[in-house]
């Protein structure tokens, strides 16, 4: 759609404000505003699957606008799904939600035009104090397992097992990143991309590395010594995902809503 039609839906939707009740039109003249003003969206300058195409870049902006016109609250796991799967629908991207029980660990599978399709994995944050530099992901999947592992050698099996399996499933992981100060509507949005093969390194982890009840164990990946750190949380039976570098992931966008 271009600006000038885009101007002129909105003056019309101005236009019915008139027929509304009071607070109808407050409502609507909230979101219109929202629309009118979408965050300020800086793009990676070398052009990613995503940001190739403008239009999706632009509706994930007004979705945002619509998101924060009517709620402080930042856009969790389950908005962050459906607004991804309906800006893939409004660029005619193919997308599907896999069964669960056939592919595990996989929560949107993407194809665009002609391309090889994407498996992804999706995840969103809006933890207090977010690093610049490193993504955390707090559980990348449960693994009951953990907590019945007793030598290193058990627990190094089932790691590379897992993993192994895990890099078979998924190609990449999605994670929208909502930057706030204390709790305070988000001033930032940022969608990072980490390639899944950055734990393939683990796969050469020595038996040392697992000797803890509830072992991290360091990956490393394109020339980065420790690209991400993996860790077997013993006490929630799950996996967790530290400091893994932004050097090692892929910055799609990132969306200023101070501005």
């Amino acid at each position: 759609m271009s600006p000038e039609q885009h101007h002129k839906d909105l003056e019309a939707l101005k236009a019915r404000i008139d027929t509304l009740s009071p607070v109808a039109a407050r409502f609507v003249a909230r979101l219109i505003g929202s629309l009118a003003s979408p965050p300020e969206a800086t793009v990676n300058p070398q052009a990613t699957w995503i940001t190739e195409s403008s239009d999706w870049v632009e509706y994930f902006s007004l979705a945002l606008s619509v998101h924060h016109g009517t709620t402080t609250e930042p856009l969790g796991l389950t908005g962050f799904e459906i607004v991804f799967c309906n800006a893939c629908e409004a660029v005619e991207w193919q997308n599907e939600k896999p069964a669960s029980a056939t592919h595990r660990f996989v929560d949107l599978v993407v194809r665009r035009d002609e391309e090889p399709e994407r498996k992804l994995s999706l995840k969103s944050t809006a933890a207090q104090r977010l690093s610049q530099t490193t993504v955390h992901i707090s559980k990348l999947t449960e693994a009951a397992w953990i907590q019945d592992m007793r030598t290193s050698r058990e627990r190094r099996r089932r790691t590379v097992e897992l993993f192994h399996d895990y890099m078979e499933a998924v190609d990449a992981i999605l994670m929208l990143r909502a930057f706030r100060k204390a709790n305070e509507v988000p001033d930032r949005y940022q969608l990072v991309e980490i390639p899944t093969s950055i734990f393939r390194s683990i796969e050469d982890a020595p038996l040392s590395a697992f000797a803890a009840d509830g072992p991290t164990v360091d990956c490393s990946y394109g020339g980065l010594t420790i690209a991400a750190r993996v860790s077997l949380d013993r006490s929630d039976a799950k996996v967790t995902i530290k400091q893994i570098s932004l050097e090692a992931c892929t910055v799609h966008a990132e969306w200023d809503l101070a501005k």
